[in-house]
């Protein structure tokens, strides 16, 4: 008669008593051995004792719950009859067993805890702890994100839900990420027209600390929600959005289109004068601006928001068309630098008829006392609104003329600049007489 096969190292055999092979040799209970150590890789445990560590994670370490194996193999079979001392049939598509007994069985026939023994190799987690400790640190985080300037700012609010709602703020919280930096960025906002390595270590003592990484990340996630804007990638999107709070990325790139705008002041004055006179079209730079006092020598300048109404100008008027100034976009801060030395002069402000057009402009006429709406009245938006692409994004208030806001609404279509252009040449060939 052939000798009934032997369970494998640490199972027990059908009758319910504790196998043993060279090496995993089982002590009297509560003596100590090595071949515990090596459950974690055997056939018949591996599978159990990663349930195991699964549940104990989950609930915080309890003992006094099950798990459950699906389809169990016959090594695995053996483990649990080896532990529960019941039999189970090898076609139970399903076998449970108590963690309390594991615990006792492993204690029994190695002297170790199941705790312990899953410890061994990678410490346990406490779930429910770090549940509970994450709730309060982004309590606490919260709390001190209510205390910034701008907390009663709608954007501010609509931020801070996001970040809560898609798990931004957890991430953070288990990142350690100084999250008061980011605050503290925004509460020193907007800034002067300031370098962001000036203000980034005037800010937070590090010139690097908005160069790249999570926080530059989250402040930038923060300036387009205040400036109701998508979220840059990088490039001409992401510089306009940081100087849309007077930080400049590069003085080299912050520029301004201009026609017909003449100045006295430095190098910069003489160029502009000339480029007037000939009714050449010049773009100049931040830097250029900053070399030397800058003085504009005219009673009115005209702004846009797109390049197209400039060269259009420029074809139709040449030297002829009055000042005009082109923001191409969300003006950077060579726009208002250079519109800073306009001192005294009218400055008639246009963007294209969209929401963000109408919050630029809105922006532009509180900034400028001299300030008023050129053509952005409900009178051109009905007459051109027929046709045209759709309107996205948050509605915007147009406090010069609130009707606009209301006709923009009801038709639900923006008017492009390019689409005013004839009649925006009209303006400037009369201004220009």
């Amino acid at each position: 008669m052939s000798a009934r096969p032997r369970p494998p190292a640490g199972h027990a055999d059908p009758a319910g008593q504790p196998a043993t092979q060279a090496g995993l040799a089982s002590g009297p209970p509560g003596q100590t051995d090595s071949g515990w150590r090596r459950l974690p890789d055997d056939p018949g445990w591996r599978r159990l004792l990663t349930a195991a560590r699964r549940s104990l994670e989950r609930t915080g370490g309890r003992l006094d719950v099950a798990v459950t194996l699906t389809s169990p193999t016959d090594d695995e079979r053996l483990v649990i009859i080896g532990i529960s001392g019941a039999h189970r049939s090898a076609g139970s598509a399903r076998l449970s067993v108590r963690l309390s007994d594991v615990d006792d069985h492993l204690r029994a026939v190695h002297g170790v805890g199941l705790r312990d023994l899953l410890s061994a190799a990678d410490p346990l987690r406490n779930r429910p702890a770090e549940a509970e400790h994450e709730a309060r640190a982004r309590a606490a985080l919260l709390t001190v994100a209510r205390a910034s300037r701008h907390a009663t700012a709608g954007w501010y609010g609509d931020w801070l839900d996001a970040l809560r709602r898609d798990g931004t703020l957890t991430r953070a919280v288990r990142a350690g990420l100084p999250f008061g930096d980011v605050l503290r960025v925004l509460d020193a906002l907007p800034a002067p027209d300031e370098p962001i390595p000036v203000f980034a270590d005037r800010v937070l003592d590090d010139t690097k600390a908005l160069a790249d990484g999570p926080l530059r990340g989250l402040v930038l996630r923060a300036l387009a929600a205040w400036q109701q804007m998508p979220v840059p990638t990088g490039g001409e999107p992401e510089r306009a959005l940081w100087e849309s709070v007077g930080l400049v990325p590069d003085d080299l790139a912050s520029q301004v289109l201009v026609l017909n705008v003449p100045a006295t002041g430095g190098l910069l004055g003489r160029w502009l004068t000339e480029a007037a006179d000939a009714g050449v079209p010049v773009r100049v730079t931040l830097h250029q601006l900053r070399l030397a006092p800058l003085t504009l020598t005219c009673d009115e300048i005209f702004v846009c928001e797109n390049p197209a109404v400039l060269r259009a100008a420029t074809a139709a008027l040449a030297a002829q068309a009055p000042p005009l100034v082109c923001t191409e976009g969300v003006p950077a801060v060579a726009v208002h630098t250079l519109l800073q030395a306009a001192r005294g002069a009218v400055i008639r402000w246009r963007n294209d008829l969209d929401w963000t057009g109408v919050r630029l402009t809105a922006g532009a006429l509180a900034r400028y006392p001299m300030a008023v709406p050129w053509r952005m009245s409900t009178t051109e938006y009905e007459t051109a609104a027929v046709s045209g692409p759709a309107l996205i994004g948050a509605p915007a208030p147009t406090p010069w003329e609130p009707t606009l806001a209301e006709a923009m609404r009801r038709a639900g279509r923006a008017v492009m600049e390019e689409r005013l252009i004839d009649l925006l040449l009209n303006d400037l060939r009369e201004a220009g007489c």
